[in-house]
């Protein structure tokens, strides 16, 4: 079998193509991710004896990524907060935006205390890091897509054991899967890109991630529009509805949410890099 650096200077050739980031980076981050290993572990290993079984996972994850697919969908998994979480096709690509997304609801509701929705959850990222970081009793995933929601039952084993009772995943569009429930707190990531926007999108996320999860109608606003009106109906008196949004929409985004009369102390909240990315309101007394 090859020692690493044999295979890092092979991959490196391969992996040469126009206007993608440096072909040595990227075959090393593979091979770090396939093999679990720190990001610069295989420069400072290049003796490092490989098995037959990783030669054959770098190589197959290496030709998805000359197919042009994304590095985490190649590899199988992606990092979001502590967790390291599995992804495919089928659900998006977790995004450093959507970890700040958790810290505000479990800041906001000072820990967690009863029940929250992780509406749209996708790979169960923001649900499953509530159950790992916060004090809800409860934490309900919801997801249109059967394929979806499966992935993020594959991820229940990236928590603890003692914390994955508190999930339950639920199929169903938006909150129509808890009809007739009250419940603490709804917090999504939904879909928020209009379809007329399709071709400025980077090409590893137009022709890899799942456009269900990216685009809707109206603007980009016809997913959120619907999940505010649906999420008056379920909020308890002073329940956080916490949603992140493109930044190019926060305004419309906050708009929507006023308008509904149900809700109040309405406001928009910024990412680390100073855009405001996120809608947090509370309900109103009933």
């Amino acid at each position: 079998m090859p020692a690493l650096a044999e295979l890092l200077d092979d991959l490196s050739a391969a992996l040469v193509r126009p206007g993608i980031p440096p072909a040595r980076s990227q075959a090393r981050d593979l091979i770090a991710w396939v093999l679990d290993k720190p990001r610069f572990w295989p420069s400072a290993n290049p003796d490092h004896e490989l098995t037959p079984a990783e030669v054959e996972a770098i190589q197959q994850a290496a030709e998805k990524l000359k197919q042009g697919m994304p590095m985490q969908y190649a590899v199988g998994k992606a990092p979001f907060r502590h967790l390291t979480l599995r992804v495919t096709p089928d659900t998006l690509i977790p995004r450093p935006e959507t970890e700040l997304l958790v810290e505000l609801v479990i800041a906001a509701q000072r820990g967690g205390k009863g029940t929250v929705v992780d509406v749209g959850t996708g790979s169960g990222a923001i649900a499953l890091a509530l159950a790992a970081e916060s004090a809800f009793e409860q934490i309900i995933a919801t997801d249109i897509s059967e394929k979806a929601l499966a992935v993020a039952k594959a991820n229940l084993q990236a928590i603890p054991e003692d914390r994955r009772q508190r999930l339950d995943f639920r199929h169903g569009d938006l909150l129509a899967p808890l009809k007739g429930q009250i419940v603490e707190a709804i917090v999504s990531n939904p879909p928020y890109i209009s379809p007329v926007e399709l071709p400025e999108l980077p090409p590893n996320v137009r022709d890899w991630e799942p456009h269900s999860a990216l685009f809707a109608d109206n603007n980009g606003m016809a997913v959120i529009e619907r999940l505010i009106g649906q999420a008056g109906d379920i909020l308890q008196p002073g329940g956080l509805l916490a949603m992140e949004v493109d930044s190019r929409r926060c305004d419309l985004a906050v708009q929507a949410v006023q308008a509904d009369a149900r809700f109040t102390d309405v406001e928009p909240r910024l990412d680390l890099t100073g855009r405001p990315r996120f809608v947090v309101a509370r309900r109103k007394e009933r």
